[in-house]
């Protein structure tokens, strides 16, 4: 209840609006980034120790998945701000 009556308020604001899709903007960039660096630890880690591929790939998809949770997250808020 309170975060849609702080959405509504701001949503007024041309500058609030703006700044929606500038954290829309960071929150993707910010997740392939994220994303990325797992990746290359990941494929560093199983250079060094092949006989640990499963359980660094299993443990670098639960962690990208998280990071994509929290982009996912972060966009939708934004595009809140921006629609209503």
């Amino acid at each position: 209840m309170l975060l849609s009556v702080i959405l509504q308020e701001v949503a007024n604001n041309a500058i609030a609006k703006m700044g929606a899709g500038i954290g829309a903007g960071i929150a993707a960039v910010g997740a392939g980034i994220g994303i990325g660096k797992i990746g290359g630890s990941a494929l560093e880690a199983i250079a060094r120790q092949p006989e640990a591929v499963g359980d660094v790939r299993s443990n670098m998809i639960v962690a990208a998945a998280l990071i994509e949770g929290v982009a996912f997250f972060a966009i939708v808020v934004c595009l809140l701000i921006l629609f209503i």
